[in-house]
């Protein structure tokens, strides 16, 4: 049954595909007929617009051009119409058309063939340069044709269009037709055939539950023998991947016995194969003590096996590193043996001591720059904390005791120099919030906690630029305005701030230019100034110097964040300082 309701929705499916790719096929050419058949309208005005255009040409030149392109639409019009007419086997144009395009084709002929006599021979005139009086009727015949062939080429191209609307409905009908009768089969099928099946699966399935019961059973009963199967399958493919995979192996007795080495192996440690009653330790080393301490490991781990690193001395006292697996292996029910499988690590240890070796004396350099670092850090906190408090004390504490002063002796009975003394108290009010501003701008600019990194460093080279006189600019290449997080907004600040700073301090520049730019996943500030610059080189070599340890800082900085820092100075011709941060 199920093979008959098989059989019969393959048939309708076959049947299906056979009449629609049949339908497809005729209809394959219909778009290319249709757009062939468009084109030779367009084709028809442009050789008429080309051949007045070339009735019109004196020059020489552009003249043997336009006579190209005539001839070119010529040849491309003439082709099209041919195959349109009489048919095309490799555009795939049938021969045979219905009475009406028949009728069509025709009616257009004698205007096609007058067009074509009278294009070619007005062509061929005008490549001899004879013949201009005739010329002139040739042109007036050929916009007389073009219309008429234009118009008549109209109910060709609607024609076809007609015929391609008529089979792309027969195609809908078709489809219309086929589903019905698969839905149709589908029906029947579930009536007389999955229906009555249904209620044998459902029959079938009590049985299959009955006898699941019975086969948990069974499972129960041999997963003992599975057991001992896969514990064997364990141990056959552990002997299997030791000896696809390594070369050093060999096989003992659970007394340490030699039982048979692989010549990789006994070459290595340069033990002859072929003698026999040697214990393992005694092949592996001649030194006493190494084989009494392999003894042990044998005896004591036979029954469970051993992995671990080996140090032993070679015959010709050369230090050798093992990494050594003991693998119990049983061979019948009361008989086992130990494969032994080797790695030779000599050349990792000696690898690993060297690496510790220069581990040892790269922390140390490190703890070294680290300690200078760090005293310079904070002889730094220290000068911009004595900075801080002579600016307040010289400046805002001044200032302030001015203020007390002045108070003090206002006289309010003489109100003309009471008013005098108002109007100066309000100046050094507005210099005492100077004061503080730029105190506190200096410490924490209220830019960067408030609009972020692009309009602190705009601040910072404008305030930069009117205190020290330089020509100091900032530019936001890439219209960056996003904010980051204040850590590494406050480190991207500083390290400006101390760039711009050295640029003025020691590089005696006039002009300094900050830009700033981005992209998908990385922020770049580029300082450049046109002071006297250095030779990195030398200056890095000088780790003591105030430039080495200025470098080293912003090096460390930048590594706070996650960033780097690229210097590109040439002595006398200015330095480009570079930070880019991810974000």
């Amino acid at each position: 049954m199920y093979l008959f309701a098989l059989v019969t929705i393959a048939v309708a499916i076959l049947l299906s595909q056979l009449l629609i790719q049949y339908n497809l096929n005729n209809q394959l050419s219909d778009s290319k007929i249709i757009n062939i058949s468009g084109k030779q309208r367009m084709l028809s005005q442009k050789l008429t617009k080309e051949i007045l255009i070339l009735n019109f040409i004196t020059d020489s030149l552009q003249k043997k051009k336009q006579i190209d392109k005539v001839s070119e639409t010529i040849s491309e019009w003439k082709s099209n119409h041919y195959s349109l007419a009489n048919g095309n086997d490799s555009l795939g144009f049938s021969k045979e058309k219905n009475p009406i395009l028949t009728q069509y084709f025709e009616n257009i002929k004698p205007n096609f063939d007058s067009l074509l006599k009278a294009s070619s021979t007005f062509l061929e005139n005008k490549k001899q340069n004879i013949n201009e009086e005739e010329n002139l009727k040739l042109v007036q015949t050929i916009l007389e044709n073009e219309t008429v062939f234009l118009s008549e080429m109209n109910q060709i191209v609607g024609e076809y269009d007609k015929e391609a609307l008529e089979k792309v409905t027969l195609q809908s009908k078709t489809e219309y037709a086929i589903l019905a009768f698969t839905l149709l089969v589908l029906l029947l099928e579930f009536i007389f055939i999955f229906k009555p099946t249904n209620k044998k699966v459902e029959s079938l399935i009590s049985n299959l539950l009955s006898s699941e019961r019975k086969a948990i059973k069974l499972a129960q009963d041999t997963e003992i023998i599975s057991e001992a199967k896969e514990n064997s399958v364990k141990e056959l493919k552990s002997l299997n991947y030791a000896m696809e995979n390594t070369l050093l192996y060999c096989r003992i007795a659970t007394d340490g016995t030699i039982i048979h080495i692989g010549e990789k192996f006994s070459k290595l440690i340069q033990y002859n194969p072929f003698l026999s009653d040697k214990k393992f330790g005694q092949v592996l080393t001649p030194v006493e003590k190494e084989q009494l301490f392999i003894d042990r490991i044998v005896l004591e781990n036979h029954r469970r096996g051993w992995q671990g690193e080996l140090n032993i001395t070679t015959r010709n006292e050369q230090s050798l590193w093992l990494d050594l697996s003991m693998v119990p292996v049983t061979i019948k029910k009361d008989e086992s043996e130990l494969l032994i499988i080797c790695f030779d690590i000599t050349e990792r240890k000696k690898a690993v001591q060297e690496v510790e070796r220069l581990n040892t004396a790269n922390v140390a350099d490190k703890l070294s720059q680290q300690k200078v670092i760090s005293s310079k850090i904070v002889e730094n906190q220290e000068n911009e904390q004595n900075r801080i408090a002579r600016e307040i004390h010289d400046g805002i504490g001044q200032m302030l005791t001015g203020l007390k002063f002045s108070l003090e002796s206002i006289n309010l009975d003489d109100k003309e120099k009471s008013t005098v003394k108002i109007e100066y108290l309000k100046k050094l009010t507005l210099d005492i919030i100077k004061g503080v501003r730029t105190a506190t701008f200096n410490l924490m600019p209220p830019e960067l906690s408030d609009h972020g990194i692009n309009s602190a460093l705009a601040k910072l080279t404008l305030e930069l630029s009117k205190l020290t006189g330089k020509n100091i600019l900032f530019y936001n290449k890439t219209d960056f305005n996003s904010r980051l997080d204040s850590l590494i907004e406050i480190n991207i600040y500083r390290l400006t701030q101390e760039a711009i700073n050295n640029a003025i301090k020691y590089a005696d520049s006039t002009h300094i230019i900050v830009q700033l730019s981005h992209s998908s996943t990385l922020l770049s500030i580029t300082i450049d100034d046109n002071g006297k610059g250095f030779d990195i080189n030398a200056v890095e070599k000088k780790r003591n110097s105030e430039s080495g340890m200025g470098m080293l800082f912003m090096k460390e900085r930048i590594q706070y964040i996650n960033g780097r820092v690229f210097f590109n100075s040439i002595p006398n011709e200015g330095t480009r300082i570079t930070f880019n941060v991810p974000i």
